[in-house]
């Protein structure tokens, strides 16, 4: 029997998807099972009150909604269950997501969204914070956490390490150029040097 999913991901439209995608591409890199589907708060709303109620008694431990425009989903499902609820505004709309950030992040007291930034970053980050909130009873995920905090910091480290070879190349060059004149300059006073001492020994004889 396959596991059950911990993690709900809705979205009002099958366009949201390729934003959405990536709160799952986090849940599977923590190992964490999810579900998927499409509902809207406006054009849905009996799906939406069906999926928010049934949620805790089917194991879900996180919802993680996505909408654009007047992005009421977050909400209504907050309104309709006790399980944490993460909000992801899209920026679909004319007015590049304003409507949905605030829509989504201006709740009314009692009724909590956790809301992300927009677009996919956001998406990112609900994945991640899905995890966390999971990881507070499960050891396995908490250290997957640790591990990808890890490996941020060494992603971050080896791009400075590039920028600092790709900076420090110009002044390189720069002394790789110098060297040949200044040992050349070098190599003439040795030689005048030489023919300097020459004469006082020839005369000496």
């Amino acid at each position: 029997m396959p596991p059950k999913p911990v993690v709900g991901i809705l979205m009002g439209s099958d366009s949201d998807l390729p934003i959405m995608q990536e709160a799952a591409v986090m849940l599977q890199e923590f190992g964490i099972e999810y579900e998927m589907t499409i509902a809207s708060a406006h054009r849905t709303p009996k799906k939406v009150l069906e999926y928010s109620q049934s949620a805790e008694r089917r194991g879900l431990k996180v919802i993680i909604a996505g909408a654009g425009w007047a992005a009421h989903l977050a909400g209504v499902i907050a309104s309709q269950t006790t399980l944490p609820v993460i909000g992801v505004p899209i920026d679909s709309s004319s007015l590049n997501g304003l409507d949905a950030l605030l829509a989504t992040a201006q709740m009314p007291g009692g009724v909590p969204v956790a809301t992300m930034s927009l677009g996919k970053a956001g998406a990112k980050n609900a994945g991640v914070f899905a995890a966390q909130i999971i990881a507070t009873a499960d050891v396995k995920i908490a250290n997957r956490l640790k591990v990808h905090k890890v490996e941020m910091e060494r992603e971050v480290e080896d791009k400075a390490k590039r920028l600092l070879t790709l900076t420090a190349a110009p002044s390189e060059k720069k002394e790789t150029e110098k060297t040949p004149a200044a040992a050349k300059k070098k190599s003439r006073r040795r030689r005048w040097k030489k023919k300097a001492g020459a004469g006082p020994e020839q005369g000496s004889e």
